[in-house]
């Protein structure tokens, strides 16, 4: 079939299978996304309100996709929005700028003199979240069949305390 055999961890999708979920390496990529892309910009020629908009749009989506599959490090959720906020606040290298305004005032809605930056942790919360309401409101979906055969429903909802049986139980059902 000249198919590549390959080990875990490996990338499917951009995802890392295999690998440690706690891990700090499978958050490598999603780092160096964001020191690529605001390498790409000039600070120098940009105002706060230039940089807020390509904050918004641009670098609070790039971690999206991890924050909705693995829970986010301290260490890493820190480094990234440290970078954002060196970035904001308009430092080069090592220089260091006067934050203006806390980081939490910058999260804040508008209502409550906010700039509506997306909070990384809290994002990652609501992500994490939805896969606990679709697993309850999606009934007789197939990814929620192989969950309830591999770890079971002790509880009355998804455990992952015990495995139960090996993926045969998949391959087999399909």
């Amino acid at each position: 079939m000249d198919c590549q055999v390959s080990s875990l961890p490996l990338k499917y999708l951009g995802l890392p299978l295999g690998a440690t979920f706690k891990a700090r390496t499978i958050w490598d990529e999603v780092m160096e996304k964001i020191e690529k892309r605001l390498a790409g910009w000039k600070r120098v020629y940009l105002s706060k309100g230039g940089r807020l908009t390509l904050i918004k749009s641009t670098l609070s989506n790039l971690p999206t996709y991890f924050l909705s599959l693995f829970p986010l490090p301290a260490g890493v959720g820190n480094m990234i929005e440290k970078i954002i906020r060196t970035f904001l606040w308009g430092a080069l290298g090592e220089e260091k700028k006067f934050h203006l305004v806390s980081w939490k005032t910058v999260c804040a809605p508008i209502t409550q003199g906010g700039l509506v930056v997306c909070h990384l942790r809290t994002s990652n919360k609501a992500l994490l979240g939805k896969w606990l309401w679709r697993y309850h409101s999606e009934g007789g979906s197939l990814w929620k069949e192989i969950i309830d055969a591999r770890y079971g429903t002790a509880w009355g909802g998804w455990c992952s305390n015990e495995v139960r049986g090996g993926m045969a139980w998949v391959y087999g059902n399909l």
